[in-house]
């Protein structure tokens, strides 16, 4: 596993990030085998978890913690979010008050078992929520040895730029993959302010593998169910690049991840799974290089 910078946080980062989210953290997923990849991720190198309040129904963020029970945690970069959290009935609440964002970082800190988050992004915030008041909630965290370091994600073009552009926010998590080749610019920028960027869904919800038609089991259906609701356009796009499901040396997914991580502004490429065989091809793509050929294949199919 190879590690970078998290910008100018101070912190270190493995370049594969484990996101503990989604199919993961639900009660129905068991919660040894939950337990098991977390210890496997750390086995191999991995130090980036990230997790957050409102996901898998409120239930993924107490479930790293018991994950992380009885292992050492000095060195790792335990992440989560604020703003957003489990409201019931499979809905997902907002508050990005100066209040709630406190009450959200003291909570996490309980679920997970932790003196201290390495890491406290906000959750999906608007534009016009990135306000002084909200800064100053997050710099007295930081003053209390709560927080180490504060960023944020948003899909919006928009919004990132508004992160990138504030002095109090120190890292970036956006949507970069083979299907979002326009983000290159915004991590360009956020790296030259010396912002820590993490990648999120590297994989591009592994559309580009064609996961949606691998059913091994009920976790299967419950990802195609998901995918069909929510992103049809991006399984229309990426069936441009099946030729990456046909490479010689590395899977579609590693070479996913390949691209992403060539971009020198990205900090991590952070994946969730629900499979051992998964995480370890993951982790096996830290330090691999794309091929000319792959890349070209890849620029071909972005043009269209």
């Amino acid at each position: 596993m190879r590690y970078r910078p998290l910008g100018r946080t101070g912190l270190t980062v493995s370049e594969i990030g484990f996101g503990c989210a989604s199919y993961w953290g639900l009660l129905r997923f068991d919660e040894g085998e939950a337990v098991r990849l977390v210890h496997r991720a750390l086995d191999l190198g991995i130090t980036l978890f990230d997790t957050a309040p409102g996901y898998s129904r409120g239930e993924a963020e107490p479930r790293l913690g018991r994950a992380l029970q009885g292992r050492r945690t000095d060195g790792l970069v335990i992440a989560t979010k604020a703003g957003t959290f489990h409201a019931g009935g499979g809905r997902t609440g907002r508050d990005f008050s100066p209040a709630a964002i406190t009450v959200s970082v003291e909570a996490s800190l309980k679920r997970l078992g932790l003196d201290r988050l390495s890491l406290v992004q906000l959750h999906g915030p608007a534009a016009a929520e990135l306000n002084d008041d909200l800064f100053d909630a997050l710099e007295r965290l930081r003053a209390r040895g709560l927080v180490s370091a504060f960023g944020a994600n948003s899909f919006d073009p928009e919004v990132i730029a508004a992160i990138i552009a504030a002095p109090t926010l120190d890292v970036v998590m956006l949507d970069y993959n083979v299907l979002r080749p326009e983000r290159a610019p915004l991590i360009a920028q956020a790296a030259t302010r010396g912002k820590g960027v993490l990648a999120g869904m590297p994989l591009a919800m592994g559309h580009v593998d064609g996961q949606i038609r691998k059913f091994r089991g009920l976790r299967d259906l419950w990802y195609a169910a998901r995918a069909l609701k929510n992103h049809r356009q991006e399984l229309a796009l990426a069936e441009r690049f099946a030729c990456l499901r046909r490479l010689d040396g590395m899977t579609a997914a590693q070479a996913s991840l390949a691209y992403v991580l060539e971009h020198p502004g990205v900090s991590a490429a952070v994946t969730g799974t629900t499979r051992l065989a998964h995480l370890e091809a993951n982790a096996a793509a830290s330090g691999m290089m794309l091929p000319p050929d792959v890349r070209a294949g890849i620029e071909a199919a972005q043009n269209g």
